[in-house]
């Protein structure tokens, strides 16, 4: 069924396919297999809505399973800091590193994840319309919350995307079938590409007050 998403802007997007994630996630831990019916029910949306976000059921079943067997894992991984820990390339490594530790079946989940939404392209997204990954899109402005305010907002939307690339299942499947890396070496090639993008980031937050003193001269 294909569906055309709405122009909303894309955090109420991101928090719409969370509550239908959400809602499928609660209904799974009851024992049941629910229907679309099921989860525009619990998630108090229409089922046009659920089909906007995920053309297939199958898709959004194994959306809501990999999601309740990682969540917490890492959401652990990037408070596992001292409090107060504003470290954020120690918090980013925790992510990464939590992000590489799936199990064989979990990976395969992700593997077929990627399949469906590769699948789905074309007829239910436009290409401004994330189908994927709002859960690691969550978790990177989770592990780069100290940054907020230092950081410009066209700043911090190239961090987050530019961390997005170098985790999650698109930079694992790369690193095992492309580069025929170990899972060892995959999840230190992913935590190397986090800190540069991390460090190219302060310094141009260093160099930028030498530019704007270069101008006033």
């Amino acid at each position: 069924m294909a569906v055309k998403p709405d122009a909303g802007r894309p955090a109420q997007r991101r928090r719409t396919r969370k509550a239908i994630v959400d809602a499928t996630t609660a209904l799974l831990a009851q024992g049941k297999t629910p229907s679309v019916d099921d989860v525009a029910a619990a998630a108090e949306v229409s089922r046009r809505t659920v089909y906007m976000h995920f053309p297939t059921l199958d898709q959004l079943l194994i959306d809501a399973t990999v999601g309740a067997l990682s969540q917490q894992l890492v959401d652990r991984a990037i408070d596992a800091g001292r409090q107060g820990d504003d470290d954020v390339e120690d918090r980013v490594e925790r992510m990464v590193r939590a992000l590489h530790d799936v199990t064989p079946e979990v990976e395969r989940l992700g593997r077929s994840l990627i399949r469906l939404t590769v699948a789905s392209a074309g007829t239910s997204s436009t290409q401004d319309a994330p189908r994927r990954g709002y859960r690691r899109v969550e978790w990177i402005e989770s592990a780069l919350s100290p940054w907020r305010e230092r950081l410009s907002p066209s700043q911090w939307r190239r961090l987050v995307a530019a961390l997005a690339m170098v985790v999650g299942w698109e930079a694992l499947i790369v690193q095992r079938d492309v580069c025929g890396l170990s899972a060892a070496d995959g999840e230190e090639l992913s935590v190397w590409a986090a800190r540069a993008f991390l460090r190219a980031t302060l310094q141009e937050l260093r160099e930028r007050p030498a530019r704007r003193q270069r101008r006033r001269s």
